[in-house]
């Protein structure tokens, strides 16, 4: 047991243990990384403790992770659907945390277990760093180690069992959300047309702006028989073909301001290249089309889609590129070369993690967490080293650059460090806990664990009825957001095979940011009555 003093050996042993345990599924339902708190608990009971430099270093990286990650779609979410979804993110977040007042209150439970019982019942480890940070207490860990298997088999239950129990026709609510649901990114295809508008005829590209018109993008022109590149000051003549790129929405546009569609074809121009590349290159990053179009107007370049995270987006004048974009173009062979180093296409760039950045915005995320605000003699708020660090990077990450400092991160670098962040402080946190756990539950017995399943069931109740009754929100998005405001993954992963659209997890990606960010105002609030 001597080896098991050390810090770090029991760390990585804790991470070990976890991770077995976390991957045995029982009908398909798993601990995953969570394991690694409940070894933890034990290992604490038996007196290992991990030093507390492990617990903030972890919290730091895992919360900063995730607001780099959550950061957009926070700020994408207030759509009008998203809006709606929002609502229903708010009443069981609310609820939930009045249920666990109403707990507190009934059974008399300590105020940090019952914090912790909140978090585990919702399943939110960022909920659960934040509960650690405002009360100071390591029984929060307590409550979240009895409430969370509940938490993750009740929202499965209840995502599962709804459509049998009120006899949802699955196949009824997907015609609904296909034929009622407008896609923000509708697919993007070609069509040909003829140049037959007198009003047209004559006038430049740039005069008749109409990638600003119609957000359509035109790739290619046939003029006189002779196929050409378009440029901004090419001169539309009688009879010419162009070739349009863009939504279905913005091709009838470019049909009504230029002429009919034609099934004539515009082959590809002689000399001419279609290629796609990464953007990895900082200097164009936050950069928007037009700007892009204005510094290669001598390179004969024609961008005409820009995929992103997996969607293929219209390269609107306003558009800017990210980081990671993957840009379709259409440019000269003597210009490829130098047209793909302006814009990167580095793979590797995107793969090797710049630091500083990181630093940085923890850096800000701590000092805008000291600020306080005083609301009063008795009630004092700030965001507290969790909400300041997450608040940082989200904002860093909806900024995307400044200057030559890019704040997001790629995918796997985000990913790495966040599970070894979560790694950390899951084993610090239970190791804490794990000394007075016996204690904790002799003093309250099954209780908690009937608290925390209220805490789970009731809310997710509130948010089905509020969002059946009021909003009449399609049931694939209304259990997709069930799912995120509950933060659970699993939950998400019950939902998905229901159905062959891609609505939970648009509601789920939704609200999920949403409901990380009220669940931590609403831990601090209860903290402070503490």
């Amino acid at each position: 047991m001597e080896y098991f003093q050390e810090g770090y050996i029991a760390l990585f042993l804790i991470i070990c243990i976890g991770y077995i345990i976390g991957n045995i599924k029982f009908k398909g339902i798993s601990l995953d990384i969570s394991a690694i708190i409940f070894v933890a608990l034990v290992f604490g009971h038996h007196g290992i403790m991990m030093p507390k430099i492990i617990e903030k270093i972890g919290l730091i990286l895992f919360v900063y992770t995730i607001g780099i990650q959550a950061g957009p779609g926070f700020f994408d979410s207030f759509k009008k659907q998203g809006r709606t979804l929002v609502v229903m993110a708010a009443v069981v977040i609310i609820s939930a945390s009045l249920v666990t007042y109403g707990c507190i209150l009934l059974f008399d439970i300590d105020v940090p277990v019952a914090i912790g019982l909140l978090t585990g019942g919702l399943t939110s480890t960022p909920g659960l760093a934040a509960a650690i940070e405002s009360t100071g207490s390591p029984n929060v860990s307590i409550g979240y180690g009895i409430a969370y298997p509940f938490g993750v088999i009740g929202v499965i239950l209840f995502v599962r069992l709804y459509p049998k129990i009120f006899r949802v026709n699955i196949k009824k609510a997907e015609e609904e959300y296909e034929s009622g649901t407008v896609d923000a990114f509708p697919e993007i295809s070609t069509c040909h047309f003829v140049v037959e508008n007198d009003n047209v005829v004559g006038k430049s590209i740039r005069d008749l702006k109409v990638r600003t018109m119609t957000q359509g993008v035109i790739s290619r022109i046939k003029a006189g028989g002779e196929v050409k590149a378009p440029t901004s000051s090419m001169i539309l003549g009688k009879g010419d073909i162009i070739k349009a790129v863009g939504t279905q929405d913005a091709l009838k546009k470019v049909e009504i301001l230029i002429g009919s569609p034609t099934q004539e074809s515009i082959p590809l121009i002689k000399g001419y290249e279609i290629q796609s590349i990464l953007v990895s290159n900082p200097e164009v990053v936050n950069k928007t089309i037009r700007e892009i179009s204005q510094w290669t107007s001598t390179y004969d370049l024609t961008i005409t889609r820009v995929r992103r995270s997996g969607i293929d987006i219209t390269p609107s004048p306003n558009l800017t590129l990210q980081m990671g974009d993957k840009i379709k173009i259409s440019v000269s062979k003597d210009h490829l070369k130098m047209v793909t180093k302006m814009f990167g296409g580095n793979s590797k760039k995107l793969s090797d993690t710049d630091f500083f950045p990181i630093a940085a915005g923890i850096v800000l995320g701590f000092l805008l967490g000291k600020f306080s605000l005083n609301l009063g003699d008795s009630f004092t708020f700030s965001l507290g080293l969790t909400g300041g660090v997450l608040t940082v990077a989200m904002i860093l990450s909806r900024i995307g650059k400044t200057g030559p400092i890019i704040w997001s991160m790629s995918g796997g670098a985000n990913q790495l460090l966040r599970t070894l962040g979560l790694m950390f402080f899951l084993a610090a946190v239970g190791t804490k806990a794990g000394s007075s756990i016996v204690e904790t539950y002799n003093e309250y017995g099954s209780m908690l664990f009937l608290a925390g399943a209220i805490i789970t069931l009731v809310p997710m109740f509130l948010g089905a009825l509020v969002a059946k009754i009021f909003f009449k929100v399609n049931v694939l998005s209304m259990l997709g957001a069930l799912t995120g405001s509950m933060t659970s993954t699993p939950g998400l992963a019950a939902v998905d095979p229901m159905t062959d659209t891609n609505a939970p997890s648009i509601a789920y990606a939704t609200v999920y940011p949403v409901a990380m960010v009220l669940l931590i105002i609403c831990v601090q609030i209860l903290a402070s009555l503490g």
